[in-house]
């Protein structure tokens, strides 16, 4: 379902491939069922490949992953939380357009 560089993140490999990153990551919460989600699949592939290489980008089903959406407070998707350095530098919750989302990347690259 995901874009060629957008990534999986799972709760096994959530320390390594985001807390650890040497690159910010932009991590979106996400569920199958539902709407505001799926409309976001194509901005989040997007922002993806634009910033492939100066940051990591990917998705996290909270039905499938649910401790590390349960160690964030994930209560809404989709919810988007860029790390950087091991912390939460920035949250949004809801659906966004690709500039939203670029300001929010930005901010930190």
């Amino acid at each position: 379902m995901a874009g060629v560089n957008t990534k999986d993140f799972t709760d096994a490999a959530f320390e390594t491939d985001v807390l650890k990153s040497d690159v910010p990551v932009l991590v979106d919460f996400w569920a199958q069922w539902c709407g505001p989600c799926r409309q976001m699949t194509p901005t989040i592939d997007a922002v993806a490949t634009e910033y492939d290489g100066r940051v990591k980008v990917g998705k996290l089903n909270v039905d499938e992953q649910g401790q590390t959406a349960m160690r964030y407070n994930i209560r809404s998707i989709p919810t988007l939380l860029l790390f950087k350095g091991g912390q939460v530098v920035e949250q949004r919750i809801g659906a966004m357009g690709k500039s939203d989302v670029q300001k929010m990347i930005d901010a930190h690259v």
